[in-house]
């Protein structure tokens, strides 16, 4: 049996792009930053680290985090791990591994809310990896 799941709580980094592919599906794309705290060995201080990971929505969960959430907003995303390999315009490789959002819990506020992946969404529709690509601050 193999398993491939991710669970995250955190924040979301910048205001979430959403999209529709030419299809109709609808498309939306996040950063989430995670904290990791520790207390350090030696000098007993405490330490702090940021992750960011790039996630990616389908279908209504899409339609619905483009309404709600925005830069700041807290959530619980469960999904799995996907690795995407690119050519860019100068035939270079690129890679991104991202999360693919399947549940998602609105934290803090009075926007508490649950919402499912839709089932009957295409995860698998091909599109350009530059159409929904999260830019990264330099």
């Amino acid at each position: 049996m193999d398993l491939n799941k991710v669970s995250l709580i955190g924040n979301i980094t910048k205001d979430p792009v959403s999209k529709n592919l030419p299809s109709g599906q609808a498309v939306c794309t996040m950063t989430i930053a995670t904290n990791y705290v520790w207390k350090d060995v030696r000098s007993k201080e405490k330490k702090n680290r940021a992750e960011f990971h790039r996630v990616v929505a389908w279908g209504r969960l899409a339609e619905i985090i483009g309404v709600y959430l925005k830069k700041g907003s807290k959530v619980f995303i469960e999904g799995r791990l996907q690795n995407r390999v690119w050519e860019d315009k100068n035939k270079n490789k690129k890679y991104m591994t991202e999360i693919v959002v399947s549940d998602l819990i609105m934290l803090g506020g009075s926007q508490k809310k649950e919402s499912k992946g839709d089932e009957n969404a295409k995860e698998e529709e091909e599109i350009d990896i530059e159409e929904i690509q999260i830019e990264e601050d330099n």
